[in-house]
């Protein structure tokens, strides 16, 4: 079992920065690969960005490409999005989330994929 606990949201305006963090419970962190998904209001939850649990394959959704960055760090078990150059299409709450991978170097990019959820943080840029 794993709990996921994001921070790091808020209101920003176009061009700013945010750095999501996802706090993970338990001794297991590293069996774990990672995500990040958002959803918009009226908007089906969509992928962002994953890391396996090597930390050594990273994947990003084209919209944010150049834009964000994911890092973990397994001492802290945390898992970062940082995010630059924010956009107002950006607005949404952003949901970590994590499975179990017999494969490190396996990344997921689809919900489905997905055994535990974060509660999400709310991130809204202004124009």
């Amino acid at each position: 079992q794993v709990q996921l606990v994001e921070s790091g949201g808020g209101l920003v305006q176009a061009g700013g920065a945010l750095r999501l963090s996802c706090a993970a419970s338990g001794r297991t962190f590293s069996s774990y690969a990672m995500g990040w998904f958002r959803q918009a209001p009226g908007k089906e939850r969509e992928f962002v960005s994953a890391i396996s649990r090597s930390g050594s394959n990273i994947y990003y959704t084209n919209s944010v490409k150049g834009r964000v960055t994911i890092s973990r760090d397994s001492a802290k078990s945390t898992v970062y999005l940082q995010m630059n150059s924010l956009k107002p299409e950006d607005t949404a709450v952003y949901f970590c989330a994590a499975v179990r991978s017999a494969y490190s170097a396996s990344y997921y990019v689809r919900v489905v994929e997905y055994e535990y959820w974060g509660q999400g943080t709310q991130v809204t840029v202004s124009s």
